[in-house]
C-alpha cells in the first residue's frame, strides 16, 4: 500500500471511526503470538528443571546457574539487537531472531551436562535479544499515540501468556514425552512462526491489505519528529533512560522470580502433585494478563481525556510497583491459597506496570530511528535482574532452604520501583540533545 500527499488530504477528512481499519490489531495478534512462543520457550527450562534434577544430578546452585544463564547474553545483546531492528526493520530482525531462537531450543534436549545446557541457553539468550525492541519498533509504526499503552500491554502480555501457558503446556508434554522432546516440540513452534512472520509482516505503507484510511489515521496520530538521533552514549547520560533503565530493573526483578523459581516454590513449600501444580501455576500468570491490559487501558484512557503524558504514564507505572510488593506477603503465607492470592495480586501490579514502561521509547526517543535502541536499553537494564534473581535465590536457597528472605527482598526491589518512576523519571516527553 503506498500512499501519497494528494491521498493524505483527502483522507484527513474522513470520519476517524471510519478511517480506524483494524490491519494493526491482526499485526498486534501476530506479535503478540510470537512473543507468547518466545516465553513459552524462554521458561520451558524453569518447568523442566525439577524433573531434570534426578537425570543430570542438579543442585540448587545448578539450577539457578541454568536458569540465570539464559539473561548474560540476553543483557549483552541487547544494545547490538536494538541497533539492528533500528536499522533493519522489526520484519527481519523478528523472523532471523525466531528461528535462531527456536533451534536453540530445541538444541537444550541434547545436552547432558550442565556446561552443555548453559551453552545453549546462552545462544537462546542471544538470538532473542532483538525480540522486545523490535515489537516496541512495530508498535510505534502501526499504532497512534493514544492507542499505543494498550498495544504495548498487548504484546508485553504475549510474554505472561506464554508463561502460564508454559506450565500446563510443558508440564504435559513432559509428563507424555519427557523433557528432551520437550525442548524439541517447543523449538520447532518458533521456527513455524519466525517463517510466517517474515513472509506476512510489512510496515503500514506497504502491506497488501491495510486500507488507505487506516494508514493516514495512523500517520496522522503519529509522534512528530523532534530531533536528530542520540548517540547510545548520549542517550546513556540521560536522566529519563537511566529512570527507566533502574525502574525496568525492579519490575523484572518481581516479575522474573514467575519464570525461574516459581514451579520450584509452589512445588517444593506445599508439596504440590505434577497436575495440581499445573492448574495452580497458571493464577498468577492469568492475574499478570489482566493486569497488563487494565494498565495499558487506564494509560491511554488518561491521554484520550487530555491527562498529561507524564500523568498518564506514571500513574500505571507507580502504583504498580507499589502494589507488586505485596510479593513479600507470600513469604509469610502458612497455606498454598494465602500465597497464591499475594503472588498474584503481585504478578498483576507488576504487569499493570509494564505496559506504560514499554511505550515509553517511543514516547521520550528524539526520532524514531532510536526507539528499538531506547527499547534495547531498558530491557538490557531490566534483564540484569534475570542475571541477579536467579542465582541469589538459588545460593540464598542453598544455605537457608526457604523462599522466605528472597521473597521479602522482592518485595523491597518492588518499593525501590515505585520510587524511580514517581521521582526520578522526569517529565515524559521526546528528549533533547544537550548543549
Amino acid at each position: 500500500m503506498f500512499i501519497n500527499s494528494s491521498d493524505h488530504a483527502v483522507m484527513a477528512k474522513t470520519d476517524e471511526k471510519t478511517a480506524r481499519g483494524k490491519m494493526r490489531y491482526a499485526i498486534l495478534t501476530v506479535l503478540s503470538v510470537g512473543i507468547a512462543i518466545n516465553y513459552i520457550d524462554r521458561a520451558a527450562m524453569s518447568v523442566a528443571i525439577p524433573f531434570m534434577s534426578s537425570d543430570l544430578h542438579l543442585s540448587s546452585t545448578d539450577s539457578g546457574l541454568l536458569l540465570s544463564a539464559f539473561f548474560w547474553s540476553y543483557v549483552l545483546f541487547q544494545l547490538p539487537g536494538g541497533w539492528l531492528v533500528d536499522k533493519f526493520g522489526p520484519r527481519v530482525t523478528l523472523a532471523v531472531s525466531s528461528l535462531a531462537w527456536g533451534l536453540a531450543t530445541a538444541l537444550c534436549g541434547l545436552s547432558n551436562s550442565v556446561s552443555a545446557f548453559v551453552g545453549f541457553r546462552l545462544l537462546l539468550g542471544a538470538v532473542e535479544a532483538p525480540s522486545y525492541p523490535a515489537s516496541s519498533s512495530t508498535v510505534t509504526r502501526w499504532f497512534p499515540r493514544q492507542e499505543r499503552s494498550f498495544a504495548a500491554a498487548t504484546f508485553n502480555n504475549g510474554s505472561k501468556i506464554g508463561g502460564t501457558l508454559a506450565i500446563p503446556i510443558i508440564s504435559f508434554l513432559i509428563a507424555a514425552f519427557g523433557w528432551r522432546m520437550t525442548f524439541a516440540i517447543s523449538g520447532c513452534i518458533a521456527i513455524v512462526w519466525a517463517i510466517g512472520w517474515y513472509l506476512w509482516y510489512r510496515d503500514p505503507r506497504h502491506h497488501k491489505t491495510v486500507s488507505a484510511a487506516e494508514v493516514v489515521f495512523i500517520e496522522a496520530n503519529q509522534d512528530a519528529e523532534t530531533g536528530a538521533p542520540m548517540s547510545i552514549r548520549t542517550l546513556l547520560r540521560q536522566r529519563t533512560i537511566q529512570a527507566m533503565m533502574f525502574g525496568f530493573f525492579c519490575v523484572n526483578f518481581v516479575s522474573y522470580f514467575f519464570f525461574t523459581w516459581f514451579p520450584t516454590y509452589l512445588v517444593e513449600t506445599f508439596h504440590l502433585s505434577l497436575l495440581k501444580f499445573g492448574l495452580l501455576g497458571m493464577l498468577p500468570g492469568i492475574a499478570a494478563i489482566i493486569g497488563g491490559w487494565f494498565g495499558g487501558l487506564l494509560s491511554d484512557h488518561l491521554v484520550r481525556r487530555g491527562v498529561s503524558l507524564t500523568v498518564a504514564r506514571k500513574i500505571p507505572l507507580v502504583f504498580g510497583m507499589l502494589g507488586s510488593a505485596v510479593i513479600g506477603l507470600a513469604a509469610f503465607s502458612p497455606t498454598v491459597t494465602l500465597a497464591l492470592s499475594a503472588l498474584c495480586f503481585a504478578n498483576f501490579a507488576a504487569t499493570c506496570a509494564s505496559a506504560a514502561l514499554w511505550a515509553l521509547p517511543s514516547d521520550v526517543a528524539p526520532n524514531r530511528a532510536n526507539v528499538a535502541t531506547i527499547g534495547g536499553i531498558q530491557n538490557m537494564a531490566a534483564n540484569m535482574a534475570g542475571i541477579i534473581s536467579p542465582i541469589l535465590i538459588g545460593v540464598l536457597m542453598q544455605f537457608t532452604h526457604s523462599f522466605v528472605i528472597p521473597l521479602v527482598l522482592a518485595g523491597v526491589v518492588g518499593l525501590l520501583g515505585a520510587i524511580a518512576y514517581g521521582w526520578w523519571l522526569p517529565e515524559v516527553k521526546p528528549m533533547q540533545q544537550p548543549a
